[in-house]
This record gives C-alpha cells, sequence and structure tokens, in this order.
C-alpha cells in the first residue's frame, strides 16, 4: 500500500524492505567471496612458505679418496667424521667415477658433495637430527666456507628415491605427460565426435539421444575413484595391459574427461547462430558440409577451451590412478606409454606420507609446480579462446 511522506511524496514500503533485502544478500554473497579468497589465499602462503626451500639444497666439500680400499667400500672414500654429513646417493657413485675415469686411482680431490637431509634441515633452520659429535664437524665446515646452498637441480631431473635429499619430480612429470597424452589422445576426438553427433544429427526426442544424455550426465556425476575400478577390471584384468603403465593410466582418464569434453563440445555447438546453418543449407550444403566447414571452426575455441579444462582436471587427479597402480615406487622415468610410471598428483601423495622432515618441504614445493602447471594450462584455455575468437569473427 503506497503512502505519502513529509513531502507528499507517494512511496512503497515493500519496495523499501526489498532493496534492504537485496543490500543484505550482497553484503553475503561479498562476504563469501572475501572468505572464499582468504582462505585461498592462507594455502597458497602456506605452500609457499613451507615449499620454497625445497628449491635450494646444501652441498658440502669434503676430501674423497681414490684407491682400492674406496673400491671394496665406499664408506671409505669419506673421512670418518664426515661420513654423516654427505648424502648416501653421491658417496656410493664414486666408485663407478673410478671405474669410468681410471685415472683418478690413487688421488686425493677436494669435491662438493650433495650434504645429507638432516644437514640440509639444519642449514635451513628447521627440525634436525645431528649427533653432537657430526654438528661440531659440520660447524668447523661452515667456518672455512665448505658448505653453501645451491639451487636444487635434483628436484627436477632426479626421480622419487627413498634418500630425501636425492629425489625428484622427473619421472613423476615425463609419467604425467605420456599419462596425458594418451587421455587427449583418446577423449578429445570421441568426445567432439560424440557431442556433433548429438548436437547436430541425433533426433533429440528419439530414445537413444534420450539413453546417451542420461548415461552421460551419470558419469559426470560418478566419483572418480570409480573410474579407477572400472580402468582396472577392464584395461588390467581383461585386456592385460600392463599395470602402472601411463596407458592404463590415461585410457582411465579419458573415461572421466568424456563427460567434461562432451558438455563443453555441445554448449561451444549450441553458440553457433542458426543463421550460420541457415546460409549453408541456401547455398546448397549439406549438412555435413555444413557442420565441418563452418560450425565447427566457429565452436572450436569453446571446444579447445572445455577440453584443456578437462585435461586440467584429469592431471589432478590422484584416485582413479592409486587403482591402477601409479602409485608405486618409480625412480625411473618412463621410456614409453607401456613402461611403469607414475603422476605429480600420485608423487605428491607419497611423498606427503613419508616420515623424513625433508619430504614436507618436497610435499608443499611439488603442490607448488603442480599448480603452477594447471594455471598454466587454464591460461592457456583463456589465450586460445580469445586467438580463435578474433580469428573467426
Amino acid at each position: 500500500m503506497k503512502k505519502t511522506n513529509n513531502n507528499n511524496v507517494f512511496y512503497d514500503p515493500s519496495l523499501a524492505k526489498r532493496h534492504r533485502k537485496a543490500k543484505v544478500f550482497k553484503g553475503l554473497a561479498l562476504s563469501a567471496l572475501v572468505i572464499s579468497l582468504l582462505f585461498l589465499a592462507i594455502f597458497l602462503s602456506d605452500m609457499v612458505i613451507k615449499g620454497k626451500s625445497a628449491f635450494l639444497q646444501t652441498y658440502i666439500q669434503v676430501e674423497v679418496t681414490y684407491n682400492e680400499s674406496t673400491v671394496k667400500s665406499y664408506r671409505k672414500a669419506i673421512e670418518r667424521k664426515y661420513l654423516n654429513l654427505v648424502s648416501r646417493s653421491d658417496i656410493r657413485d664414486i666408485p663407478l667415477k673410478m671405474k669410468h675415469d681410471p685415472s683418478l686411482m690413487g688421488t686425493k680431490k677436494l669435491q662438493w658433495i650433495l650434504a645429507d637431509d638432516q644437514v640440509d634441515m639444519y642449514m635451513k633452520e628447521k627440525y634436525y637430527k645431528l649427533k653432537s659429535k657430526d654438528l661440531k664437524a659440520l660447524k668447523n665446515l661452515i667456518e672455512n666456507n665448505r658448505v653453501e646452498m645451491r639451487f636444487n637441480t635434483l628436484f627436477f631431473t632426479q626421480g622419487d628415491s627413498k634418500i630425501a635429499e636425492n629425489s625428484g619430480l622427473a619421472s613423476a612429470i615425463i609419467g604425467s605427460i605420456f599419462t596425458l597424452l594418451v587421455t587427449m589422445a583418446v577423449a578429445f576426438p570421441i568426445g567432439v565426435a560424440t557431442a556433433v553427433y548429438l548436437e547436430e544429427f541425433a533426433n533429440p526426442d528419439s530414445k537413444w539421444s534420450s539413453l546417451i544424455e542420461i548415461n552421460i550426465n551419470n558419469l559426470a556425476a560418478i566419483p572418480s575413484i570409480l573410474f579407477g575400478l572400472l580402468g582396472l577390471s577392464i584395461f588390467i584384468n581383461m585386456f592385460g595391459l600392463p599395470r602402472s603403465s601411463p596407458l592404463v593410466g590415461g585410457l582411465t582418464l579419458a573415461l572421466m574427461t568424456l563427460p567434461i569434453i562432451i558438455v563443453s563440445s555441445r554448449a561451444a555447438l549450441r553458440s553457433v547462430p542458426a543463421s550460420i546453418r541457415q546460409a549453408g543449407y541456401g547455398l546448397g550444403l549439406t549438412k555435413i558440409q555444413v557442420v565441418r566447414d563452418h560450425v565447427l571452426p566457429l565452436a572450436f575455441p569453446g571446444v579447445m577451451t572445455g577440453s584443456i579444462i578437462g585435461l586440467a582436471q584429469a592431471m589432478g587427479e590422484t584416485a582413479p590412478l592409486i587403482i591402477v597402480g601409479m602409485i608405486a615406487f618409480i625412480p625411473d622415468s618412463p621410456s614409453s606409454i607401456m613402461d611403469a610410471a607414475t603422476v605429480m598428483p600420485a608423487q605428491i601423495f607419497t611423498w606427503a606420507g613419508m616420515p623424513e622432515k625433508a619430504y614436507i618441504e618436497r610435499t608443499a614445493a611439488g603442490i607448488l609446480v603442480l599448480l603452477s602447471i594447471l594455471i598454466s594450462l587454464n591460461a592457456l584455455a583463456v589465450y586460445l579462446r580469445k586467438k580463435f575468437e578474433v580469428k573467426w569473427q
């Protein structure tokens, strides 16, 4: 009911009430956004604080002895007081160096050697376990400028290792690349072809089309771990494909990615104006020619965007790959899609369960690398969309 105020102007009390509710709703929505960004900032800052130290690694300079006793026992190549300060991975390779370079026999050299993870933790001012005599020897090396921090190239060149200071992401990165190549090689053509059929050729009122759409919607709602069980039962148990291989992992992720590609591709095809199709038919083109030469090129930016986003989601999945065995300890990089491999999310999951404190920073650093790749893929999707939109306008 309208009323008048002191200026004899009519106003509606219910309208003022709706305005107040709108302001409250807007405030709640803004608060939710701020809280979400706050949690994201806390997560990212925590990962950066914990993970940035993993990109640095400690090296110490010690005297290495090359003689017959060293050949029999690599532990005799280093002075006993420094033995617990150096990494086992480096001193174990000393006999191999002598084998490849016989001129080293009978010599002593000052060399920079990878430090033990406990030394690395001490240098980074984190929790460490060093005996008093080892700590005294380390401080002596520090005073003589024989300890230094270097960029941790091993993190990007080495595979997984039971020796914390020698572990890296190289094998997981290559395994992820192989797995995603298989995923896109299978999911992209099948997903786009399915979207084209459903959107351009199928009768939307037929039972067959309704059945396909129901199954696509059901696949999109299935938990990812069930795709792992499906991959285990079909690709490994039924077809006998090698367990833990990028081929099996890629095929499993392809099944999971298909609904995303189909839905995004259908939306892209639906966004093409009907006038484009009608103009083609008016010129006497067939249905296939209209779709191939006009509709698909215009829908391509949306198709690519959805496919890359689906690829990014597949790259971050761990549960289905655990079921097909890609969580195993894989120190070497795969040379083909048939070799045993692991992927970055699975590698991070493995490090998170390790008892050594040095793996905490490697877990955080691995998350940062994975996030960087995912952000890059999403940025690439936006860039390609903008580029092709300009091209086809």
